[in-house]
């Protein structure tokens, strides 16, 4: 099975995308190095067009297949993280105790931090419980610019 990268442009900077023969498995933005082979295939497509779309408003979801690779713990927080519904936040504290564990809340904010799969995986819709904006891997301004994508604003 091979491992692919490709990196694109858009209009929050360099977008880097990795997949293997079936599944997305990495995003990054702004980090164009890999020791994978640079190599545009299928999964990254539509993986793109569809990030593409979200860029510009016009896209909620995901329909690409991904692979999350972390621990058992990082997962139950990611998949909980996707079901957040676009355009709202949750709370680190609301996460740690819908995955059955109210005391980590800030394991959960570790785990927002490894997350492999931003904007999939809506780590930005997490938010500190009086409602700042706290942490995110690609900067708080990132974090800001695409909640505001999601309320539909500019």
């Amino acid at each position: 099975m091979g491992n692919y990268f490709y990196v694109f442009e858009t209009r929050f900077g360099l977008l880097k995308i990795e997949s293997n023969d079936e599944y997305v498995t990495a995003i990054e933005f702004n980090n164009p190095i890999s020791n994978n082979q640079y190599q545009l295939n299928d999964t990254i497509k539509s993986a793109f067009l569809e990030l593409n779309e979200f860029f510009e408003g016009k896209r909620k979801s995901f329909s690409f297949p991904i692979k999350l690779n972390g621990t058992e713990f990082q997962k139950s927080v990611w998949n909980e993280l996707m079901k957040i519904p676009y355009g709202e936040t949750r709370t680190y504290k609301e996460i740690a105790i819908s995955i059955g564990n109210p005391k980590a809340c800030r394991a959960v904010g570790l785990a927002n931090n490894k997350n492999p799969l931003p904007i999939v995986v809506p780590c930005h819709r997490v938010i500190g419980s009086k409602g700042a904006l706290t942490g995110y891997a690609y900067g708080l301004n990132m974090k800001e610019t695409l909640l505001k994508l999601e309320k539909g604003m500019k």
